[in-house]
């Protein structure tokens, strides 16, 4: 049976405990193993790791990336997660949950650059890459076995090793036949993991397996589905296609699919981001346009940051509000240029934000962002504001200061105030 040695990438057609070339242990086998060619690279807990490479006293400590008594867990390391803690996670219940954890705030523009050089350790690869988001890909690696001199198998343990070694931070891949079953096969054996999984034998594996671990079926979806009857996916699996259809549409036909292992969706190397956002939870629920103003300008600025660091613009732009009561509120504006810098992005939506605060109502989150998005080309020139191109030169000359002295290098008047206020 074909076996492949994850360090020294060595592929045999026998099953040995020890790789016959290097020594070492770590031997993916599998039947299949020479002839798939569809993956999916994850990275492994990504923002965290990123920090844990920069500060190695963090290495064996349980580590959050998030930030603020009421905002909610970014991402966390693996030793934080045996503790509970998950992504999305309350901040206020993850530190209850592990009290000894060290929280860090994200630092996304260290994160894209990261990204970008694993993006380019795939590209080498093949030029079928798809990012999901900035931490995993779809990779489509058929025909690659003349080009690279060895199969599919072999190139995605060198990628991996290869993101190791340069960027310092580990994988997990899944490889199989289609999207949905690499997806599948990556959350198998994290970190650092490697697994696959054969169409054919996709639908016995899938079968006992509990519906919750369908990828797309979120926890309010499982729940319908299991009143339902439907506990685990052997259940759909035996469930009529036109029954799942009349009871969920074409989710219905979707899950149908899924249970069976089948995906014919191709590795889009056009696949991109949607949209870039920020957000933030306050400790206490803000009613004041001006308070409010001022979290605003500072989101402003994470998210054209985010934008600049991605190389991207967007044309709509989307302010998000929550009540005191959990009552969620979006309001969006279509530009006639895609905006990048923050004080476009602010001047955009502060009226859609004058226009929902009225003092009466207090906010517990706000929150920006950019969609419709596309490479950014250089910044639009506005007859109608001529003073447009000065502030954009100011912003670029800012930007370039913040990154050679740090975020306080270049402060703008609003942030200089929160920060009297702050302090006060």
């Amino acid at each position: 049976m074909p076996s492949l040695c994850r360090d020294c990438h060595h592929m045999s057609e026998a099953a040995p405990a020890a790789c016959p070339a290097c020594g070492h242990t770590r031997i993916v086998t599998h039947a299949a193993l020479a002839r798939l060619a569809i993956a999916h690279v994850d990275c492994d807990a990504f923002y965290a790791s990123v920090e844990k490479r920069d500060n190695p006293a963090l290495r064996n400590v349980p580590l959050i990336v998030g930030g603020g008594q009421r905002g909610v867990v970014t991402t966390c390391c693996y030793i934080a997660r045996l503790y509970g803690v998950r992504s999305a996670m309350p901040m206020f219940k993850a530190l209850k949950a592990c009290p000894e954890a060290v929280v860090v705030p994200p630092d996304f523009r260290k994160y894209h650059e990261a990204a970008r050089a694993i993006r380019a350790e795939m590209d080498r690869l093949t030029p079928l890459v798809q990012p999901v988001s900035i931490d995993e890909a779809y990779l489509d690696l058929t025909g690659t076995g003349r080009l690279h001199g060895r199969p599919p198998a072999a190139s995605l343990a060198g990628l991996a090793s290869a993101v190791e070694r340069e960027v310092g931070v580990t994988v997990s891949i899944g490889l199989s036949a289609n999207k949905f079953l690499a997806k599948t096969a990556s959350e198998l054996d994290k970190p650092r993991g490697f697994a696959v999984i054969a169409p054919e034998e996709a639908e016995a594996f899938l079968a006992p397996r509990p519906v919750r671990e369908l990828h797309g079926v979120g926890p309010r979806f499982a729940d319908s589905l299991m009143r339902d009857g439907f506990h685990t996916i052997g259940d759909l699996q035996a469930a009529d296609a036109k029954d799942l259809m009349r009871r969920y549409g074409e989710t219905g036909d979707w899950l149908k699919r899924c249970a069976h292992g089948r995906d014919n969706r191709p590795v889009s190397p056009n696949g991109q981001r949607k949209s870039i956002s920020s957000e933030t939870t306050f400790f206490e629920d803000i009613a004041d346009l001006p308070a409010l103003e001022d979290q605003l300008w500072r989101l402003s600025v994470k998210t054209a940051d985010r934008a600049k660091a991605e190389g991207a613009s967007g044309r709509v732009v989307t302010l998000k509000l929550k009540t005191s009561a959990f009552q969620p509120l979006t309001r969006r504006i279509s530009l006639s240029q895609p905006a990048q810098l923050a004080q476009e992005i602010f001047r955009a939506v502060r009226p859609l934000l004058a226009k929902e605060v009225t003092g009466r109502t207090a906010y517990r989150l706000i929150g920006v962002g950019l969609s419709e998005l596309s490479d950014y080309r250089a910044d639009a020139i506005d007859l109608i504001d001529p003073k447009v191109a000065k502030r954009a030169a100011a912003e670029r000359a800012s930007d370039k200061a913040r990154a050679k002295f740090g975020a306080g290098a270049v402060m703008t008047g609003r942030a200089a105030k929160r920060g009297r206020k702050d302090k006060s």
